[in-house]
């Protein structure tokens, strides 16, 4: 069995947030004991709520956060006191807005050897030459490369990111809402390239998303995330046609569909997500669950091993579950 690129084991990161004047800070649970292990070549997809804590765990993975618990493992070694560089080279970003994640006084050949430069690659007679062939690779002409990004379109400015990142190859890409400020006739074009670009070049991905129809079209694997904690995670396929967890199911329903007497669909989540400073005790999902159980209140759900994944919730359990902190 193979190595996962990157493997993430009961990692918890906890901010402390001020509560006012004069009074106590409060500790917010980012990401609470997260299990995660992404294999080499797959797209793994992590989907959930606003706040529910999927950037965090992906900073901590780039090593540009500390887990306040557990460990991140990189080719199967942690990560832990490791130089950012070394990180950097194997795990790159690309972020969710072109216009704003590009600097707009470089040009997008020094823009794409940044990279370079900063984690002091060889050769500097031939940075050019690589840059070059990147742009190639994205599907961008060689003229741009004296180019600055108030000259391109915004998929022309993504396509300079997606370079950046894979010029010096790294082994795993973490794209963080890769087309959601993209025209809706661009975005498929960013999605193909990046399929295209993961055969090509042996890539592995993690996709941060709340379009769930882009995950569907890109994903293999795909876990779902609520107030710090990973609920279900399975196959991409299985995930989409047959969800266990009771959120997962809300998450499909609220996709909207082409067909006008359908309406708006209701989620039945409900307007207001919960304060994660004062987390509901047992299964934090319960107050919002139209399948909550009374036992959902007092008892925090364990992990279920089902058929290609895992869910976390009372209603795949046989009386399990630790008991829930007051």
């Amino acid at each position: 069995m193979s190595v996962p690129v990157i493997e993430v084991r009961d990692v918890g990161r906890t901010f402390m947030i001020s509560s006012g004047f004069m009074r106590p800070k409060r500790p917010l649970h980012a990401v609470n004991g997260v299990d995660l292990a992404i294999e080499p070549g797959e797209v793994m997809a992590l989907v959930g709520e606003s706040g529910c804590g999927k950037t965090t765990l992906a900073r901590m993975m780039m090593g540009l956060l500390s887990p306040s618990g557990g460990e991140i493992l990189l080719d199967g070694k942690p990560i832990a006191g490791w130089n950012r560089s070394v990180i950097a080279r194997a795990v790159q970003p690309i972020f969710q807005d072109p216009y704003s994640s590009l600097n707009p006084r470089k040009t997008v050949g020094s823009i794409i050897t940044l990279p370079l430069r900063v984690q002091g690659a060889a050769e500097p007679e031939g940075w050019t030459r690589r840059a070059e062939e990147i742009m190639e690779l994205v599907g961008l002409p060689r003229r741009l490369f004296n180019a600055y990004p108030n000259q391109l379109s915004g998929g022309q400015r993504q396509r300079v990111a997606i370079a950046r990142a894979l010029i010096n190859r790294p082994k795993m890409v973490i794209c963080d809402e890769p087309t959601s400020a993209l025209d809706v006739s661009v975005q498929s074009q960013i999605l193909n390239l990046l399929q295209d670009l993961r055969a090509e070049l042996g890539l592995t991905y993690l996709l941060i998303s709340h379009n769930l129809a882009v995950v569907e079209h890109i994903a293999t694997r795909a876990a779902v995330m609520y107030l710090g904690r990973i609920v279900e995670q399975n196959a991409a396929d299985v995930l989409f046609s047959a969800p266990r967890h009771p959120y997962t199911r809300a998450l499909l329903a609220s996709v909207l569909t082409p067909d006008p007497g359908l309406g708006v669909p209701d989620t039945h989540l409900g307007a207001s997500y919960p304060n994660p400073l004062e987390l509901p005790t047992g299964c934090t999902f319960h107050p919002r669950c139209a399948d909550a159980m009374d036992d959902c209140a007092r008892r925090i759900p364990v992990h279920t091993v089902v058929p290609g994944g895992h869910v976390t919730c009372h209603l795949h359990q046989n009386g399990g579950g630790s008991d829930a902190g007051t």
